[in-house]
């Protein structure tokens, strides 16, 4: 008698090799955040559902949309916003050309599973080599995603959703979301929070041949940026739980932005062969007052691209491939200077008064594009191995014209005449290939090793700040041993990821700038596990170490007139902790649940001399807990229980400063939820 095939406890994935295929499969470190877990998490901001993952790093400034994301690494160097990693949304990317990515018109209530595959390799990772998050929202034609929500909570809490869809006939279906998301966050100044969001799907059932799917979505978010604070201020935080001022000028940082988004995909089967196309487009525009100067997009910013994919299934395995072509527009794009500012001697600005535009500082237009074409075999020559064999060459051009009639000088610290016309141009060449293994040593148990290699796209910002920036190049080897069985499963994994050109953000006496090192070594190990006891009790936790070393880098430091080459060779990379670790606990029965997960970011060094240590934190513990009755839901929230007091971010500059940007004290959050049926 053949022996019944062991129910595995796993997750399907479409990210890493863009088809579908259990992530035990998958030849590479991927995790996925599915629906069961979600439905526990508040969602204000995507850190709360990535926060329990090896080699991520995430956390929020000011609790909203805003995030700090690093994975193995890539995406130290961005002050604000996402860098070196590609972020998607239902396959549709949401970075712009250059890897810049902002997440202020994701829905974080419309999810229903995110998708994280790490390291360079990745057929959708267009010029990233840090990894790809995507995000894979609640499909038009599933009936049982309609609820209506509402949340309240401390701080100034709320939290309202309405979701609603069905066939309006034998083969359309129409759903409508509408979203609204706030925080006064009253324990710390300038740092309000609120974002309004809608949107219209429409989809078209093809019977046996596939599906057409369209949406689109309006968004309009206001986030105010608190600044950082000294050591006198970050003593005072941990003693009262407050922050009541900021010790940077800059005061009244934020961004205030509304989004137009639209996307059209296709998906249809002819033959053997099934295609995908997508087309996508969004306008943007924003109010954006950053250190030293307001952005403000005059006119808005335009994004449009397209993706033609195609499948072929044949008797070994599958071939992918397609066509990525992405343009940018930014026209009129200005930059003003404060018009409200307390100054001191020598007309230094000491802090900013509000965040109302003054003079004319900068005029700016740019466009930049990205062409793309990629290809990967998945053979299986047998049943016990997959093999990925495949490359992503990618072209990025940007153009750009600016009139620079004033800027703001760090040494003076006042504003003082421009650079007048500034012509940029750009083109970088990315060849990104991949060749990923994976062997089945037993059911539920397969063994899978890689060697992937993928350039990264600087920043419009970056090589504009610094011509000469070079892309860099990461190429990751890696193995690993995932296993999956019917009550248990784990990840674990070895890498060495040496990167070529690596770009790093320096901070030196108020400046910031950018420049590449000679070469970084990243070397680590992770683990990740879960065990289901039975059917109501569930525990599992993860464990990151990371050895991130430069082995080849000169830093200039400034110190009045005079800059020294400071040789960095042989130092860790700042912020990077050695070790990150959690645990977590479920609990279900007759309509009850509970949920406790504790996480720990250990101690890194400030900066790039290793000069000073932060200690970080541990054990800072999210509790959920919540009842269902029939389609009524009641679910409590509390986050940091126990109310640490510590710092999300410690960095100290080349003139030895130290700044904090810290975390959110306890907060509660109490939702209730109702199911259509």
């Amino acid at each position: 008698m053949a022996e019944e095939p062991v129910k595995q406890l796993d997750e399907v994935s479409v990210t890493a090799t863009r088809e579908s295929r259990s992530t035990g499969e998958v030849p590479q470190s991927i995790s996925v955040v599915g629906k069961e877990t979600l439905v526990d998490k508040k969602m204000f901001n995507v850190k709360e559902a990535l926060q329990e993952m090896p080699g991520v790093l995430i956390d929020s400034k000011n609790g909203g949309s805003d995030a700090r994301l690093i994975i193995r690494g890539a995406g130290l160097k961005a002050a604000y916003g996402v860098r070196e990693i590609m972020l998607l949304r239902d396959g549709v990317p949401l970075s712009d050309p250059d890897s810049f990515t902002r997440l202020d018109f994701v829905d974080t209530q419309d999810i229903e599973r995110i998708e994280v595959a790490k390291g360079p390799g990745n057929l959708f990772a267009a010029g990233s080599a840090g990894g790809v998050i995507q995000i894979i929202s609640k499909s038009v034609f599933d009936k049982t995603a309609n609820n209506a929500k509402v949340g309240t909570g401390s701080d100034g809490a709320r939290n309202f959703h309405l979701r609603y869809g069905g066939m309006i006939s034998d083969q359309q279906a129409l759903a409508m979301t509408v979203s609204r998301r706030e925080m006064k966050n009253n324990w710390r100044s300038w740092n309000e929070f609120d974002t309004t969001q809608a949107s219209l799907k429409h989809g078209i059932d093809l019977g046996n041949v596939g599906l057409l799917e369209s949406e689109v979505s309006y968004t309009e978010a206001n986030m105010q940026s608190p600044g950082v604070i000294d050591e006198t201020l970050f003593d005072l935080f941990k003693s009262t739980g407050r922050q009541e001022e900021s010790s940077e000028p800059w005061r009244h940082s934020g961004r205030y932005s509304k989004v137009w988004s639209m996307n059209t995909r296709l998906e249809k089967e002819i033959g053997d062969i099934t295609l995908k196309p997508r087309l996508y487009y969004n306008r943007w525009h924003h109010y954006h007052p950053v250190t030293g100067a307001i952005n403000e997009s005059e006119s808005w910013v335009s994004n449009l691209g397209m993706d033609l994919e195609a499948h072929w299934r044949h008797a070994q395995g599958t071939m992918v491939a397609g066509v990525t072509m992405r343009r940018e527009r930014t026209p009129d794009a200005r930059k003003y200077e404060y018009a409200d500012v307390e100054k001191g001697a020598g007309g230094r600005i000491l802090a900013t008064k509000s965040d109302r535009k003054g003079n004319l500082a900068q005029v700016e237009d740019a466009t930049s594009r990205l062409t793309g074409v990629y290809i990967q075999e998945s053979w299986r020559p047998s049943e016990r191995w997959i093999i990925d064999l495949g490359v992503r060459y990618d072209i990025v051009d940007f153009d750009d014209t600016t009139m620079q009639y004033s800027k703001y000088d760090y040494a003076t610290g006042s504003y003082k005449a421009g650079a007048g016309l500034i012509q940029t141009q750009k083109t970088f060449y990315l060849p990104a290939p991949k060749l990923a293994v994976s062997y089945r040593i037993a059911e539920g148990l397969n063994l899978f090793g890689m060697v992937a290699r993928a350039g990264q796209i600087p920043s419009f910002n970056e090589f504009s700040d610094n011509p000469n920036l070079e892309a860099p190049v990461s190429t990751n080897f890696e193995i690993g041993l995932k296993g999956r069985a019917s009550h248990w499963m784990f990840d674990a994994s070895v890498y060495f990821n040496p990167v070529d050109k690596e770009i790093i953000q320096q901070n030196n006496g108020g400046v910031t700038s950018y420049l590449n090192a000679g070469k970084t070594e990243k070397k680590g190990f992770e683990l990740s596990a879960r065990y289901a006891f039975n059917h109501n009790w569930e525990a599992g936790g993860y464990f990151s170490y990371a050895n991130y070393r430069y082995k080849d880098f000169t830093e200039p430091v400034r110190s009045g007139a005079v800059t020294t080459n400071m040789d960095r060779s042989g130092n860790t990379l700042p912020f990077i902790p050695s070790r990150q670790y959690g645990l977590f606990a479920g609990w279900k029965q007759d309509g009850w649940r509970a949920r406790i997960s504790t996480n720990t970011w250990g101690s890194y060094w400030m900066d790039n001399a290793n000069t000073e240590r932060y200690d970080g934190w541990s054990w800072v513990t999210n509790i959920a807990a919540g009842y269902q009755w029939q389609g009524h839901s009641l679910t409590m929230n509390i986050d940091n229980l126990f109310d640490k007091r510590y710092a999300i971010e410690a960095k100290k500059d080349t003139a030895g400063k130290v700044t904090y940007a810290v975390a959110a004290p306890r907060s509660l959050l109490v939702t209730y939820r109702y199911d259509f049926r």
